[in-house]
């Protein structure tokens, strides 16, 4: 959430912040709202200093036997006590009226994050890993997987409808596998793990600004609650409300969560395989850092996600995104892409964002620095995929397959699967 004192005082900067994130808004209605708010106040305060004024003189009043004069003032201050209802009730409708548009507003870019229009002109940092060349025709996943009995999509339609995935066999036992492996190796690296609710209230998911703006996107339940679309909602609203001490950041958490999306609107997009589905296992990481150092925990999380990547042996591409292609609450995103040779190209596999203040404004999670004053100030909150569990298993199935039909286990993954090297052809 953007600070709307900086928005109103700024307001030149953030149109043109705005406007390279192709988000367009009315900043005059803004403007006029704004001032209209601080009208209210002002006039409000100036009639309740004046109500509390008379009511101390009625009772001198009073006291001085001058009846006439103190019914008076309790007239005025009556009167008073109408208008003061009356601005009170009009100013809470401005504010809530600002409060919606700036929680609809998206965050601003870093002036690190480079200007472009889209995807197109995001810019790719370095690659990892040389893609594997086939002596054979390589299959994608969504064939694999059946072939070898661990995937079973017509089943899983069955079960709920398209676009879920059933799990079987040792395909059940990869997912599990790449689960432990990803937290475990997180943990190594200094990162606590959590295991949390994934149903969320509203409170929760308007903190890391997936509500309201994106409601279609969620699976809603009964009681006001919504399936977490990534352990990233549950994560950054450990600390809501809280004051975090600043010698003890950053404060580096995981978890692995299973995530439901509803996708409205990505219907045709990758809907093949593990590639977009409604429901996925993904670990996630979460840093709440210091103002000063956040652009450099960025760096280091996608540095942890990398490392996953590069255990597994898996090729991939890391790429800066451009304004005009940064997420919601993102100032500031690296993606990882695994490269997939039923694409031949490379694809998401993790996004890691610096959101500044922007998700801490929002739940008010802040942090006192004592070399700093002790003033209390807003954190910063980052969150990286640590990775998506499907389509890394998707990667593995289609880099590591193998001319007979089976696939070999990475390394790193055999202790997590019983010892087992290979996903055997039927």
């Amino acid at each position: 959430m953007l600070d709307a004192r900086f928005t109103r005082e700024n307001i030149s900067i953030v149109n043109e912040a705005l406007l390279s994130r192709n988000c367009s808004w009315d900043s005059a209605a803004f403007l006029e709202l704004d001032a209209r708010r601080r009208e209210l106040i002002a006039s409000s305060e100036a009639l309740k200093a004046q109500r509390n004024s008379s009511s101390k003189r009625i009772g001198e009043l009073m006291k001085a036997g001058q009846k006439a004069e103190a019914a008076d003032a309790k007239e005025a201050v009556r009167g008073w006590g109408e208008q003061i209802d009356a601005l009170d009730k009009e100013l809470a409708e401005v504010e809530e009226c600002l409060n919606r548009e700036m929680l609809t507003l998206p965050n601003l870019p870093s002036d690190t994050t480079p200007q472009g229009a889209g995807e197109e002109d995001n810019i790719e940092k370095r690659r990892w890993g040389t893609p594997r060349t086939f002596d054979f025709e390589p299959k994608a996943h969504w064939d694999l997987g059946p072939e070898l009995g661990i995937i079973d999509f017509e089943r899983a339609v069955k079960l709920a409808k398209s676009r879920f995935v059933l799990l079987g066999g040792l395909g059940a036992s990869l997912e599990r596998a790449l689960i432990n492996f990803m937290t475990d190796t997180h943990i190594s690296r200094g990162y606590k793990e959590w295991w949390g609710p994934v149903l969320a209230n509203s409170e929760t998911l308007t903190g890391t600004g997936n509500l309201p703006k994106f409601e279609e996107d969620l699976f809603k339940t009964t009681g006001n609650l919504y399936l977490i679309p990534t352990a990233e909602v549950m994560l950054t609203n450990i600390h809501r409300g809280e004051v975090l001490d600043g010698a003890e950041l950053p404060l580096k958490y995981c978890a692995f969560t299973p995530c439901f999306r509803e996708e409205a609107g990505s219907a045709g997009r990758d809907t093949r395989g593990l590639i977009r589905v409604h429901q996925f296992d993904k670990v996630e990481m979460v840093k709440f850092a210091h103002p000063d150092d956040s652009l450099a925990q960025l760096e280091s999380m996608v540095a942890d996600a990398e490392n996953i990547l590069q255990l597994l042996g898996l090729p991939y591409r890391v790429i800066e995104l451009c304004t005009g292609d940064l997420g919601f609450a993102s100032s500031k995103t690296y993606d990882l892409e695994v490269w997939l040779p039923s694409y031949n190209d490379y694809k998401e596999i993790s996004s890691c964002s610096n959101c500044v203040d922007f998700q801490a404004r929002r739940a008010n999670i802040r942090m006192r620095d004592e070399a700093a004053g002790g003033k209390p100030a807003f954190v910063h909150t980052l969150n990286g995929s640590g990775l998506a569990v499907g389509r890394t298993m998707a990667a593995i199935l289609e880099n590591y397959q193998r001319a007979d039909g089976s696939v070999a286990v990475p390394e790193v993954l055999q202790p997590y699967l019983r010892g087992i090297k290979e996903i055997p052809c039927k």
